[in-house]
């Protein structure tokens, strides 16, 4: 799918154009490196830079609110992009003719001596698997940005890859791949190549996209074998901790940071009843950053991933329970579990979508926020610091993930 074609270039500052006349003038003076290229003015020239740093991602648009602008996609690092104009804390790059999105100042690298051919051919591609991961392996010409999007009924990936040319002539599928049903290819734009794979189970299980040397793999999960507790890796997070305290309580000021970890703490010892594999990103009032907690479930590979966290308004008639996912794949997960929460007599707050949670944002592995109460309504705080109510909820979670299971079996 196309991103919404919302990306209209801000007017450049006179500032802008003038860096961006300097290092044009620098990158591409060689008279052997334009005989090719159709003439452009120089302010108008793009900067070639390098995705770098820890987990650079793309963005739709600069954003305001607390949870930043709306992620595109995860990217790779060494990723080619032609840097176009920058904001205060964004660069805005140019995907393909028609797209463009926008990247933080932190995750590029300018790079000097580099000519953008005329073309960046794809090439044959081989789809195999192993014991848990199928793997569709595409030959490129560079390493190019992307973005993919989840499809349900039926469950497909769509994956588009920004300034890629199909020179695709044959793929190969090994009978290995157990996930992949069908994969297959389309020049949506002169430069956007899209790539649909139809998975064989309706469940999203997960799925990651990088880059070995230039070619794009992406990494598709399995549908476990054995659908039960006994056989499944959970993580459990409970947000906040350290000097990172969260919400109050609105009469006991409370910290969110000790609720959370409470109520992980039961759900941890519910699910090892039920014989499951429990990763905790903490066990104690650590203060770990979103993307520490990121990479060590990166590490980890679960199965799934529950994220404890209580809600707090400045509507204190506010109150309720909730889920959220980012992905539509990932949704079923995010119901059951709420469908169970609302037996404890709390108010609907709802189940939320595309929600730019960071936690959210892996498309690793069915993920689900739980904002159990909230601190801030005098109702639901009472019961947020009753041990029993704790149980209670991890208990009701528990149930909402056995019955996610038994729906995709």
């Amino acid at each position: 799918m196309n991103p919404p074609n919302v990306f209209r270039m801000p007017v450049r500052s006179v500032v802008f154009r003038v860096i961006l006349l300097f290092i044009g003038s620098l990158y591409f003076s060689n008279s052997s490196a334009q005989k090719d290229s159709i003439s452009i003015k120089k302010q108008e020239v793009p900067i070639p830079g390098i995705s770098k740093g820890l987990l650079p991602y793309l963005k739709y648009g600069p954003g305001t609110d607390r949870l930043g602008g709306a992620k595109m996609t995860y990217l790779d690092t060494a990723i080619v992009m032609q840097v176009v104009d920058s904001l205060k804390d964004d660069y805005i790059v140019q995907l393909s003719a028609n797209h463009k999105a926008f990247i933080p100042k932190e995750n590029i690298a300018f790079i000097k001596d580099y000519r953008k051919p005329n073309y960046d051919l794809t090439s044959s591609w081989k789809v195999s698997g192993d014991e848990k991961f199928d793997y569709v392996n595409i030959y490129l010409d560079e390493r190019l940005p992307f973005k993919s999007v989840q499809l349900i009924n039926p469950a497909k990936l769509v994956v588009d890859i920004f300034g890629a040319t199909g020179n695709t002539n044959w793929i190969t599928q090994l009978k290995s791949a157990r996930e992949v049903k069908n994969v297959y290819h389309e020049q949506t734009e002169d430069d956007v190549f899209r790539v649909t794979i139809e998975l064989n189970h309706q469940q999203h299980w997960g799925y990651s996209i990088y880059y070995k040397n230039k070619t794009l793999v992406i990494k598709i999960k399995q549908q476990p074998k054995q659908l039960d507790l006994r056989h499944l890796k959970i993580a459990v997070d409970a947000g906040h901790g350290g000097s990172n305290s969260g919400a109050a309580g609105l009469k006991t000021n409370v910290n969110e940071k000790d609720c959370n970890l409470q109520i992980a703490k039961q759900l941890e010892k519910r699910l090892k009843l039920r014989g499951a594999d429990v990763f905790m990103t903490r066990k104690a009032d650590e203060e770990l950053s979103m993307v520490d907690r990121t990479l060590m479930l990166h590490a980890e590979s679960p199965d799934l991933l529950i994220s404890i966290h209580n809600n707090a308004s400045d509507n204190l008639t506010v109150g309720g329970t909730s889920t959220y996912y980012r992905y539509i794949g990932f949704k079923p997960l995010t119901v059951s579990i709420l469908n169970r929460l609302l037996e404890l007599g709390l108010k609907e707050f709802g189940d939320v979508g595309s929600f730019n949670f960071a936690l959210n944002g892996p498309t690793d592995y069915p993920n689900c926020l739980v904002e159990v109460a909230f601190l801030s309504n005098v109702e639901d705080e009472k019961k947020i610091i009753d041990p029993h109510f704790q149980k209670l909820v991890a208990k009701k979670i528990r149930k909402g993930i056995l019955d996610w299971i038994r729906a995709v079996r």
